[in-house]
């Protein structure tokens, strides 16, 4: 697989919420008149099902980090498709980093959403929405530093790797990139540094010693 150098603006490409209700338009259109209804009838409420199923889901909060044009070399020639790095999180602890790849924008961004929710990472936060500790990540020749900073610093950090922070609930952190600047690579190596954290009580159990030994 080559990637060719053809960046699309995201600004141009509907959101990931999105394509959920436009596939629930199409069924609409299939199904028609009385037949839909009752189809959605003994499915269990219809479209009142679809916007409830719609609310659980609304937590989950999607951001499209890069959309590229690739190209595959085959027997008949080059096979044109398009490849979504989404970033998925609640803003609460979770969040997760996926890519997606198609032969339109729309079932990229759907691929990266469902890829992004199968690897997510639990992260522990702080009372001031901050992390416990310093960590560092690494992913292919990407590398990513993250510290603890006081209440009101904000999130300092750049590219994709502020995407998932912002999107992990971190409000409060020190990031810097060293290393490459792809941003899939940086984004999971943000990932590896997030998942690598434990909290001060978690980490006086694994050496097996009190709490008040790990502040003193």
């Amino acid at each position: 697989m080559t990637e060719t150098n053809d960046q699309i603006q995201t600004n141009d490409i509907p959101g990931a919420a999105d394509v959920p209700a436009a596939a629930d338009g199409q069924q609409d259109r299939r199904g028609g008149g009385r037949g839909g209804e009752r189809r959605g009838d003994r499915r269990g409420g219809g479209r009142g099902d679809r916007r409830g199923g719609q609310e659980r889901d609304s937590e989950w909060q999607e951001r499209v980090v890069q959309i590229r044009r690739v190209s595959k070399t085959v027997k008949g020639g080059k096979k044109m498709s398009f490849r979504a790095i989404v970033v998925v999180g609640n803003e609460k602890g979770q969040v997760g980093v996926g890519v997606g790849k198609a032969g339109d924008v729309i079932g990229a961004v759907r691929k990266g959403v469902a890829d992004g929710k199968k690897h997510l990472v639990k992260v522990p936060l702080t009372r001031h929405n901050s992390i416990p500790t310093l960590s560092n990540g690494r992913d292919g020749a990407a590398s990513v530093l993250i510290r603890p900073a006081a209440p009101g610093t904000g999130v300092i950090a750049g590219g994709s790797i502020r995407t998932v922070l912002e999107l992990a609930g971190i409000k409060n952190v020190l990031a810097k990139r060293l290393g490459s600047k792809t941003p899939l690579n940086n984004a999971r190596a943000a990932m590896e540094a997030l998942a690598a954290l434990r909290t001060h009580k978690e980490t006086a159990k694994e050496r097996g010693i009190s709490l008040e030994q790990i502040y003193s």
